[in-house]
């Protein structure tokens, strides 16, 4: 993952400045959170997060599409 290095927010201040990290995702689309100077959360909106969930499932279906081609003969064996 690419981290842009203006989305970076420490813990602290997001702690403090809560409504600062919301306008930062609002503009940039993310927001890093650091904890002990190391990327530890990130900040996004949901819609955004509910788009990355799909394509994970997307993913997930289109690798058992293909393994059951691949394997059609052992899974008609199991069904008898």
């Amino acid at each position: 993952m690419t981290i842009d290095t203006n989305n970076l927010v420490s813990i602290t201040e997001a702690n403090q400045n809560f409504s600062k990290v919301a306008r930062l995702v609002d503009e940039k689309g993310a927001a890093v959170i650091l904890k002990n100077n190391v990327p530890r959360y990130i900040l996004m909106e949901f819609s955004e997060a509910e788009k990355m969930q799909a394509a994970a499932d997307e993913d997930v279906e289109a690798i058992s599409k293909r393994l059951m081609a691949k394997y059609a003969d052992a899974y008609k064996e199991l069904a008898k």
